[in-house]
């Protein structure tokens, strides 16, 4: 990108472009062994940076919530969450560039068969409040059976106490922790596809403009689908644009 004085100046007031990230998620944020960040949403926001020509600075969350929570109030300039319709009256989204599962993940004192049956059930269903999950599952059937929690570490204590029958969560995060408890297991089908994008808080046209843009341009040419792979994520994840 050649942009001018101006045009930069619309996507970072503060001088350096601002990326908030969400280590709720670990398919898109974790931390190596020195304890930075890593994974997807660092690739993307490295490779805005550079294409920009802007220095960059990460300001790390560990929830979604808490960064949908923080969009007027300065703290950062772009964020990497779920497309969802509560979170768009203060966030302008790009189009979305990775689609991931949402997914029951079953405790082993759960005998219902698969997604359908426990929501047919009215089982208890632990979830994160404020993640894009949460926000889809409140508004299908079963949402009075919903049990929210803090943090996914809660909700899965709830699973192993018993306290709920299965909780809800990315699908390959759901995969991961059913590996670690004999008996659990992911259920069939999905409850949604969670359609991740990047994000600025609203008001800011121009910048969401060039924001929109460029990463349309990103998985045009198959630089979003590089770093999919480069992370352990399919590439048929990712989503062009329309």
């Amino acid at each position: 990108m050649d942009l001018s004085l101006s045009q930069k100046q619309a996507l970072v007031p503060t001088g350096c472009l601002r990326a908030a990230l969400n280590h709720g998620n670990f398919v898109l944020v974790s931390r190596n062994e020195q304890h930075q960040p890593m994974g997807i949403s660092v690739d993307l926001a490295r490779a805005f940076a550079k294409a920009a020509g802007l220095d960059l600075d990460f300001v790390e969350y560990d929830r979604a919530a808490d960064v949908s929570a923080s969009a007027d109030r300065g703290e950062w300039d772009i964020c990497f969450l779920a497309v969802d319709p509560k979170r768009a009256e203060t966030l302008d989204f790009t189009q979305p560039y990775i689609r991931i599962d949402g997914r029951y993940l079953a405790g082993p004192h759960c005998d219902l068969a698969d997604a359908g049956a426990l929501v047919a059930a009215g089982a208890k269903v632990g979830s994160v409040e404020g993640s894009a999950y949460t926000l889809t599952l409140a508004r299908q059937e079963g949402a009075e059976h919903l049990v929210l929690f803090p943090t996914l570490a809660e909700s899965l204590a709830a699973l192993d106490a018993g306290k709920v029958a299965a909780i809800a969560g990315i699908g390959e995060a759901m995969a991961h922790e059913a590996a670690k408890r004999p008996g659990s297991r992911v259920l069939s089908p999905p409850f949604m596809e969670i359609r991740q994008a990047m994000a600025m808080p609203q008001g800011r046209p121009e910048a969401a403009r060039i924001l929109k843009d460029w990463l349309a341009g990103a998985a045009r040419s198959g630089l979003t689908g590089d770093i999919l792979e480069r992370h352990g994520v399919a590439r048929s994840c990712a989503l062009l644009p329309d």
